[in-house]
This record gives C-alpha cells, sequence and structure tokens, in this order.
C-alpha cells in the first residue's frame, strides 16, 4: 500500500453507496462480471464465477507481457500475494508456472519485523508461513525483497542478517510511511561497486516511495544519486508530476560509479485519488469497477481489478500507467496491492 497522504473527504451518501457495491460479493450468485473463472483448487473463486487469484494472476501476466513489447526486460515484483505462487495457495500445492515466469521477484514485508507492530518481532507462526514460499521464489529462479518495519539498530542488523543467511536481500525500514533514506546503517548492507543488469545481481535495495519530506524533485532526485544501492524502488511521480526519462537516467548509476536498477511503484489492486488517472466526476458517479474506500488507508479504493475498466487504467494504451513508466525509462514496477483477493474472498 501506498504510504501518502490523506485523500479528499467523501459524502456520507457515497460511502454508503460504495459499501453497498462491496458488500455484493458477499451474496452468493453476485458480483461482477468478467475476468478469468475458477479452474484450480485455489479456493478462491466468488460471486459471479471470478476466480480472485486466478484473476490477479492474469492481471499481472497481462501486464508483463505489455511492458516487454516494448522493454524485453521489463521487471516485475509482485508485493505480498505469495501464495499465488501454487495452485493450491499452500507450500505442497503446484507452482504456477506461467505466473512465476511472468515475474523477476517477490516483495515481502513485515517478514520478520513489522507484521502485529512496527519494531517488534514479527509472530513465528507467521514467519513459519511465509518464509517456505519466500525460499519457493527463490528455487523458482525469483529475487526475494524483504521489507522489515523496525527502528532499533539491533533489530535492523537481525533482520538484514537473518535475510542475507537465506538469500534475501532486504530493506530495513525506519519509518512505515517509507519517506525517508534511513541513516542506519551509515552505508548499505552489502554495500558494492557492481554493476547491476538484472535483480539477481543486486545486494541491497532503497524503498522510498512517500518523498514528502522533500521540498523539490531535484533534492529528492539528487539525495537519491549520492546513494550506493543496487535497486532503487520509488514512486514514478513526484508532487503529481511524472519523473522524466532524464530524471530516471540520472538515478541509474550509484554514487561509487556502479550500474543500479530503478524500479516503479504502482498500486494494482487499489485506486489512489491521488493519482493523475483520478476523475472528479467519480466522488458522485463512479465507474462500476470501484467500490469503497479503504478505512486504514484514506484516498485508497477497493476495484473489481479484473474489469477492462480498471485494467486499461494499468496497461495496454499510450495513457496507461505502465506506458508512462515505459515512456521515463524506468527498469520496472513494484506492484502493490497484489493480495487484493483477499478482500473479495473474504
Amino acid at each position: 500500500m501506498k504510504r501518502t497522504g490523506a485523500g479528499f473527504s467523501v459524502f456520507v451518501l457515497i460511502s454508503v453507496f460504495f459499501l453497498l457495491s462491496a458488500c455484493v460479493f458477499l451474496i452468493p450468485g453476485c458480483g461482477g462480471g468478467g475476468g478469468s473463472s475458477g479452474g484450480d483448487d485455489d479456493g478462491g473463486g466468488g460471486g459471479g464465477g471470478v476466480d480472485y487469484r486466478i484473476a490477479m494472476r492474469a492481471f499481472v501476466e497481462n501486464i508483463g507481457s505489455y511492458a516487454r513489447t516494448t522493454d524485453s526486460d521489463f521487471i516485475l515484483i509482485p508485493q505480498n500475494g505469495h501464495n499465488l505462487l501454487t495452485d493450491s495457495g499452500d507450500i505442497g500445492g503446484n507452482t504456477e508456472d506461467d505466473y512465476i515466469s511472468a515475474i523477476n521477484g517477490v516483495g515481502r514485508e513485515d517478514l520478520f519485523y513489522g507484521y502485529e507492530e512496527d519494531n517488534e518481532e514479527t509472530p513465528e507462526e507467521d514467519q513459519e508461513e511465509m518464509l517456505p514460499f519466500m525460499d519457493l521464489a527463490e528455487e523458482q529462479g525469483l529475487q526475494v525483497m524483504a521489507i522489515n518495519y523496525c527502528y532499533d539498530e539491533d533489530k535492523m542488523d537481525d533482520a538484514y542478517t537473518r535475510c542475507h543467511e537465506r538469500g534475501y536481500i532486504s530493506f530495513s525500514a525506519d519509518h512505515r510511511e517509507l519517506d525517508d533514506i534511513p541513516s542506519y546503517p551509515a552505508n548499505p548492507f552489502n554495500e558494492n561497486a557492481d554493476d547491476i543488469a538484472d535483480l539477481n545481481d543486486a545486494q541491497n535495495f532503497l524503498y522510498i516511495i512517500n518523498p514528502q519530506n522533500y521540498s523539490s524533485a531535484s533534492d529528492f532526485i539528487n539525495d537519491l544519486k549520492a546513494t550506493n544501492y543496487d535497486v532503487l524502488v520509488i514512486d514514478a511521480f513526484f508532487n503529481d508530476t511524472l519523473l522524466t526519462e532524464e530524471q530516471v537516467t540520472s538515478l541509474k548509476t550509484k554514487n561509487n560509479g556502479g550500474k543500479r536498477l530503478v524500479i516503479a511503484y504502482m498500486s494494482i489492486g487499489e485506486a489512489e485519488d491521488y493519482r493523475y488517472y483520478w476523475e472528479s466526476s467519480w466522488n458522485t458517479d463512479p465507474p462500476s469497477w470501484l467500490l469503497s474506500e479503504n478505512p486504514d488507508w484514506p484516498g485508497n479504493y477497493k476495484v473489481e481489478y479484473w474489469e477492462s475498466g480498471w485494467q486499461d487504467i494499468i496497461y495496454g494504451n499510450n495513457s496507461s500507467y505502465t506506458y508512462k513508466l515505459l515512456s521515463s525509462g524506468f527498469d520496472g514496477a513494484y506492484l502493490d496491492l497484489i493480495d487484493a483477493y483477499e478482500y473479495f474472498e473474504e
């Protein structure tokens, strides 16, 4: 989920409308049409014949197919939703090979710290559920990118060490808002001057998608350029303005001279009312695929992500989000809200 400012207020009447729209999915035989129908053992089937997990896999695969017609090396990294790696959603299930082939890595928040509360260790039972999937991803040639939310230096060190021992790259975020370059450690874990041409070459990464503390894009860019992280995961926009190809290209060289990857954050499981695509008319007359506001993140709205109206915003045309990432020269996309299927299953 993008950790950024609150969206504008929504009238109570509209909120009720969104709530009723979302509740349709709780009624057997109702719900949005379109998307893929169930055919495996996901347990992800829902109203209207939509299998929410199959639909999400297809969505990701189609984003990749579209992007790679322009950039054959375009990187895709879904965050969370690791259960999509197998057909059953269990570690013992068959691997979903088409989906795995479409992605280059797996992002996982709260792997060792932050699952229930920031700076607290993730409960052992949750670690035991997630870690086998992370190991499966590595076995399949995917790069695991773990984000741990902790600010005590000993816990940050512990998170880096434990991830490294398992072959993952990681980032210890001292703010859940992901709005700063941590002052600790002074240098990135496993800092190096190597050229990073592939995600599997990376030894570390920086995850900063909310540059609210910067007064200008140039200040933000200059601070990023001064680092030696192998991968930068950033928002493609600064104050609603898309970063230019020149700005993105300038970030692809580490301060020590080595080449690195620059990946753009993109939420595909919820709509954000602070994005370029949001239309003011949606406040009173929302499209059929736009549902209720996320109570935990104001300005973020549930979407029927399998519907063409939403997918057209994300990929497939010259106005789409993915096209904008390609035109600015990003090396790939970090896909958030992959686990949106859980909302509809529940």
